[in-house]
């Protein structure tokens, strides 16, 4: 894999293709090329894709699409929007808990940590799956993009219903493109980012986690325990 972490055995179809393709090979040679310079890249190895390890194909239930991992140390593990335990809530995440208290009643979470909501089937990619050490966006268009499209778009052939919550116009739009949600069977509910700079803009008040329930409720798949 062009992270150097070994692609989980449930994704290896999906992304079979796209693990051979010049893109991800020019993608393993840039990080290589990276890491020999001493640059500190975030996460480090072996966690880039947790997002798979924890969420297989066949238990997907919701989607929610990152732009590019924390560029902050001891913040990124491989979860679109989460931190590890013990790092402080980072302002985009404190506003997806300020929703997540005024729509479904429950205590703003002490932990950024969203595993447990990642072990239920909430999908949480960036489309990028790395950033250089007080970099955003660094590693944008080098090679990443092509695995996380081929992960959004095995998500979206799939015959089970799934939640795609889509945080502003870059997610909205690579899911767009990439899956073809215009009309299909899954359900997609769509907002502004939850950054400072949008979340007064339609974020707060969207009320994307209990209507993502009562969907997965109403096609058999379950209700997703939001607490963290």
């Amino acid at each position: 894999m062009a992270s150097g972490d070994a692609v989980p055995e449930s994704w290896r179809a999906a992304l079979e293709d796209v693990q051979a393709s010049p893109e991800s090979r020019a993608l393993e040679q840039f990080l290589k090329a990276e890491e020999a310079a001493g640059k500190l890249i975030y996460p480090p190895r072996g966690s880039r894709l947790t997002a798979l390890a924890l969420c297989p194909p066949n238990r997907v239930k919701v989607v929610i699409l990152g732009q590019d991992p924390y560029h902050g140390p001891g913040q990124a593990h491989g979860l679109s929007f989460s931190v590890q335990d013990g790092v402080r809530v980072p302002p985009s995440l404190a506003n997806i808990y300020k929703e997540l208290t005024s729509d479904l009643g429950l205590p703003r979470p002490l932990s950024g940590n969203l595993g447990n909501w990642a072990r239920q089937g909430v999908l949480l990619l960036n489309a990028a799956l790395s950033v250089e050490d007080g970099r955003p966006g660094s590693h944008k268009g080098k090679g990443w993009e092509q695995i996380t499209d081929a992960v959004v778009a095995a998500v979206a052939a799939r015959p089970e219903p799934c939640v795609f919550l889509l945080w502003g116009k870059h997610a909205c739009k690579k899911a767009m493109n990439v899956a073809g949600l215009h009309s299909s069977h899954h359900l997609v509910l769509i907002a502004p980012h939850p950054s400072p700079l949008s979340a007064h803009t339609g974020f707060l008040g969207c009320q994307h986690f209990s209507q993502a329930n009562a969907f997965l409720d109403a096609n058999g798949r379950g209700a997703v325990d939001w607490r963290v």
